[in-house]
């Protein structure tokens, strides 16, 4: 398969440098912890049936109360929110419906509210090295400001093995209730780290050994043609707007494109990262070392 290779000279292996998920990062220390508290990554409201069920499934963080509007029928999916409640000792309060509709921030929050403790923050430098030892497989968000757009790509990145996400801490929808619900559960699965800057975020998956991958319509190289995917590996994707910004662009060591056969000239930020994540997967299925 063909790809565009690093820029300046072949990166890999660096001249001595950490070979891939290898480079040992420091830990951050009390003011950066702090600091990145006080920020916030988001994700303490959490609205819709799937999207609370997994938050209680899931059990990584406290719950703190789960409201519901009165009159619903408890069966299904909202059945097992009552009841995975009642096990984990999560206090729950039945509201008049008018009541619940004001305190919703989405649309369709199907009746049912959870508040729990905010999502924690993950270091750039745990995400290169995935507990599991498996090469990682990141899903880099470049400017997406979408709170939809960003939890449906969450969900698609976690149904397509994608073991960390990075968002960038400015100019970015963070977890949001829109977003959390978008993401159906799927911000439970995947640990984020949220970077000052994309780029320079780019850079230091360079040096920790993981390949880049951006998505922009003007490369010449398909995203099917892609020869890395089976290695540490971070997919990067810009806003429907602007695509990938310039400097993310100069840094990914490939830049592919995802062919259009129609009339229009983009794709939708979560519809581009759902055909960018499963090609990679695919490979990855395929690779002699899974």
């Amino acid at each position: 398969m063909s790809s565009q290779g690093p820029r300046g000279g072949n990166r890999r292996g660096r001249g001595g440098g950490p070979s891939r998920g290898h480079s040992k990062g420091r830990p951050p220390g009390d003011h950066e912890r702090s600091r990145r508290q006080r920020a916030g990554l988001g994700g303490d409201r959490v609205e819709g049936r799937q999207a609370v069920r997994e938050l209680l499934l899931a059990g990584t963080r406290p719950v703190r109360e789960v409201v519901i509007a009165t009159g619903q029928n408890q069966t299904g999916a909202l059945a097992q929110v009552v009841e995975l409640a009642a096990e984990l000792r999560v206090p729950v309060k039945e509201v008049a419906r008018t009541k619940f509709e004001s305190m919703a921030v989405t649309e369709a929050p199907q009746g049912v509210i959870a508040r729990a403790a905010p999502l924690t923050e993950h270091d750039l430098e745990d995400l290169a090295r995935p507990p599991d030892g498996r090469p990682p497989f990141l899903l880099v968000l470049d400017g997406v400001t979408d709170p939809g757009n960003v939890g449906a790509a969450l969900r698609t990145a976690e149904c397509a093995g994608v073991t960390g996400a990075v968002l960038g801490r400015h100019r970015s929808a963070h977890i949001t209730p829109t977003a959390a619900k978008a993401a159906a559960g799927a911000i439970e699965h995947v640990p984020m780290a949220v970077v000052p800057g994309i780029p320079n975020a780019l850079a230091r998956l360079a040096e920790l050994g993981v390949w880049t991958v951006g998505l922009d319509l003007t490369s010449p190289t398909s995203v099917y043609e892609i020869s890395v995917a089976e290695e540490a590996v971070a997919l990067v994707v810009g806003s429907e707007g602007r695509g990938l910004s310039r400097l993310a662009r100069q840094r990914c060591d490939v830049v592919a494109t995802i062919p259009l056969s129609g009339h229009l000239s983009s794709l939708n930020a979560a519809a581009a990262v759902a055909i960018g994540c499963f090609e990679v997967a695919r490979h990855r299925a395929h690779s002699p070392s899974d």
